[in-house]
C-alpha cells in the first residue's frame, strides 16, 4: 500500500507511530511523488526525528520474446547509480525545507558520491546497493571522505553539509 505518497497519508502514519513509539523515528521517503519536500514537512510536523531519502524508484522491464513483464509482479524498485541524480535533487529540496536531519541515499558507491549528498544537504549518508558489489565499500567511502576533507582543509564534515 502506497501510504507515503501524499502529505496526508504520510502524516497519518507518522502520527500513529509516534503515539506508540517514543524512540528515534527516521522516516524513509518515497521518490514516487510530486512534491517530496511537502511530504517531508508533514512527517516532521507529526513527530519524525529525521527523514531518509530516497527509497527506490518504481521501474519496469519487459521480456520482448514473451511479450510480458520480466517481473512477476510487473514493477519493481530501481536502485543503484541510476537513481543518484534524482536522489541528489530530492535531498537538496528536502534539506532546504525541514529542520530535522536528512539521511541521503541512492546510488552512493564512492566517496565523491557521498560528498555530493553531504553538499546537497544530507547530514548523514547510507550505502545500499554498492554493498552487494563490495562489502568494504562503507569503509572505503568513509576513508575517502576523510581524505577529501584533509585535502580541502576542512576540520569537519559539517563544514560542507548543505554548501550547495
Amino acid at each position: 500500500m502506497a501510504f507515503g505518497v501524499t502529505c496526508g497519508g504520510a502524516a497519518t502514519i507518522v502520527k500513529a507511530v509516534r503515539q506508540h513509539y517514543h524512540k528515534t523515528m527516521i522516516v524513509k521517503l518515497s521518490p514516487n511523488v510530486t512534491d517530496i519536500a511537502s511530504i517531508a514537512r508533514a512527517c516532521e510536523d507529526e513527530g519524525a526525528d529525521s527523514v531518509s531519502l530516497i527509497n527506490t524508484l518504481m521501474g519496469m522491464a519487459i521480456d520482448i520474446e514473451h511479450r510480458c513483464p520480466k517481473l512477476s509482479i510487473r514493477t519493481g524498485g530501481l536502485s543503484g547509480p541510476a537513481v543518484k541524480p534524482v536522489a541528489l535533487r530530492m535531498v537538496n529540496d528536502v534539506a532546504k525545507s525541514v529542520r530535522i536531519p536528512v539521511v541521503g541515499l541512492g546510488g552512493i558507491s564512492t566517496a565523491e558520491d557521498a560528498i555530493e549528498f553531504l553538499m546537497a544537504g544530507a547530514t548523514a549518508i547510507q550505502i545500499g546497493t554498492a554493498n552487494f558489489l563490495d562489502p568494504q565499500i562503507t569503509i572505503k567511502v568513509r576513508d575517502g571522505i576523510n581524505d577529501w576533507l584533509d585535502r580541502h582543509g576542512c576540520q569537519s564534515v559539517s563544514e560542507i553539509i548543505g554548501c550547495v
